[in-house]
């Protein structure tokens, strides 16, 4: 199987560590993976603003970048999300038929992380090490969008040495949502207030989420506390082997 990475431009510019985990793991699970460098952004930045025709150029070299391989791997539901669903759309509205050809034949081979580990590969345990008391937020992307469901957890389970604890309210949206955050400040502080009390009550030593966007809004949040409470994206504690090697 040909596998792709995709980053993502928001990993790639302020957590490229996320994107070598992605390899970590699945070299270690006996597979190559190949960084494509001709990718650039998804659009999703320009779609959800409104800046759709603009979108147009990106859709199409996504297509062109990844059509000749077997599967595209993200650590980004919100991207995924994007490539499967505003694709598509942008291709029919503003495309021409060889784009939505194009797009129709590449979307379904892009997985979200978590996806791929447990639905291609069929594959929970990845040799992983983290003794830390670790709670899994759900962003609203892989719960409300991909519905990832216990993909996460069933990962995260098989994780050696590490302590799950319950996070109250989990499915409850953290405020980020992209420019939402920009445009609804007192709204989005809100709902982090919230969302940072509930990860403080859980006992956690770390957070864990499958999209570094929501963590970075987060951490900021409990950063401003004073808290010590770190955020890490699921990718980095599957590819994480502390205490010794398995």
């Amino acid at each position: 199987m040909r596998i792709a990475l995709f980053i993502t431009c928001f990993n790639d510019t302020m957590f490229p560590g996320t994107g070598r985990a992605v390899v970590t793991v699945l070299e270690r699970l006996g597979h190559t993976v190949e960084f494509p460098q001709e990718q650039t952004c998804c659009g999703q930045m320009h779609f959800n603003t409104g800046y759709r025709p603009e979108a147009v150029p990106l859709v199409e070299r996504f297509a062109r970048t990844f059509a000749e391989y077997d599967a595209v791997v993200t650590p980004s539901p919100s991207c995924v999300g994007m490539i499967r669903d505003g694709h598509p759309v942008l291709a029919a509205q503003y495309g021409s038929p060889a784009l939505q050809r194009r797009t129709a034949e590449v979307a379904p081979r892009v997985h979200e992380f978590t996806e791929f580990l447990t639905d291609v590969l069929g594959v929970t345990d990845v040799g992983a090490r983290f003794p830390h008391k670790v709670a899994y937020h759900p962003t609203c992307h892989s719960l409300r969008g991909l519905r990832l469901g216990d993909r996460p957890h069933r990962l995260l389970r098989a994780v050696e040495g590490i302590e799950l604890v319950d996070l109250p309210a989990a499915d409850s949206c953290c405020g980020f949502g992209g420019t939402f955050a920009l445009k609804n400040a007192e709204t989005s502080g809100a709902m982090l207030a919230d969302k940072a009390r509930a990860v403080l009550d859980s006992g956690a030593e770390v957070l864990c989420a499958a999209d570094n966007s929501c963590l970075m809004h987060i951490g900021g949040g409990l950063s401003r506390q004073g808290s010590p409470v770190r955020g890490v994206h699921l990718a980095e504690i599957l590819a994480a082997v502390e205490g010794g090697a398995r």
